[in-house]
C-alpha cells in the first residue's frame, strides 16, 4: 500500500505538450515522442520500406517537432504526429523522386551536349528557352494566391498541409488554387506559343 502511494504518475500528452511549449525544455517532448515512437517508426518503415531510412526519419521528425510545436496549438498528439509522421515520408519520396527525375534529365542533357556538332564553350552566352520565358510571364500573370501555392508546391515542393500552415489557408482552398493555377498557366503557355 505504501509503495503505490510513492509511485509517481505519468504526465499526461497534454500535460507534456504544454510544459515543452512553455519551457522549450527538450525532456518534455522526449518523454512525449518516446511514447509513440514505435508508432511513427512504423508509418516511416511503411511509408519509407528501408529500416535505416525510417530510422533517420524517426531523428528528423523529432527535430521537425522542436522546431514546430513551440507555435503550434494541437489538440491530440497521437493523431497530429501520426499526420506529421506521414507527410514527413511522402516528403522524403517526393524529393527521392525529383532527384532521381533532376539525375535521369542531367544524363540526358550531358549526353545531347557531348552529341552536338555546335561547339559549346563556358564563355558562350546561356539564352533561356521560350519555353522559360513563356512560364515566368504567365506565373507572373496568375493571381497571387495561385502563384504562391504553385510555386510552393512545384519550386520549394512542400506538401498541401505545408502550404495550407504557411499561407493560413485551408487545404481544400490550396488544392483548389494549385488546380485552377496549374489550368491558367497550361491555357496562358498555349495561347503563346
Amino acid at each position: 500500500m505504501i509503495q503505490n502511494f510513492f509511485k509517481i504518475k505519468p504526465l499526461s500528452d497534454d500535460l507534456l505538450l504544454k510544459k515543452f511549449q512553455e519551457t522549450q525544455n527538450l525532456d518534455f517532448l522526449g518523454q512525449l515522442y518516446e511514447r509513440y515512437m514505435h508508432l511513427v517508426y512504423g508509418v516511416c518503415l511503411k511509408y519509407l520500406k528501408n529500416k535505416e531510412e525510417a530510422q533517420d526519419a524517426v531523428m528528423g521528425i523529432f527535430e521537425k517537432l522542436n522546431k514546430e510545436i513551440p507555435g503550434k496549438e494541437i489538440n491530440d498528439f497521437k493523431p497530429w504526429l501520426y499526420v506529421v509522421a506521414k507527410n514527413y515520408c511522402l516528403m522524403q519520396l517526393r524529393k527521392e523522386q525529383s532527384l532521381k527525375k533532376n539525375s535521369s534529365e542531367y544524363e540526358k542533357s550531358e549526353l545531347l551536349f557531348m552529341e552536338t556538332e555546335e561547339p559549346l564553350h563556358h564563355t558562350n552566352n546561356w539564352e533561356p528557352d521560350a519555353m522559360d520565358i513563356r512560364l515566368k510571364e504567365c506565373l507572373e500573370k496568375l493571381k497571387d494566391r495561385q502563384r504562391s501555392c504553385i510555386e510552393l508546391f512545384y519550386f520549394n515542393e512542400l506538401c498541401y498541409k505545408e502550404i495550407s500552415e504557411k499561407l493560413t489557408l485551408d487545404v481544400k482552398k490550396v488544392k483548389s488554387y494549385i488546380q485552377n493555377g496549374k489550368r491558367n498557366l497550361k491555357n496562358c503557355i498555349e495561347s503563346k506559343a
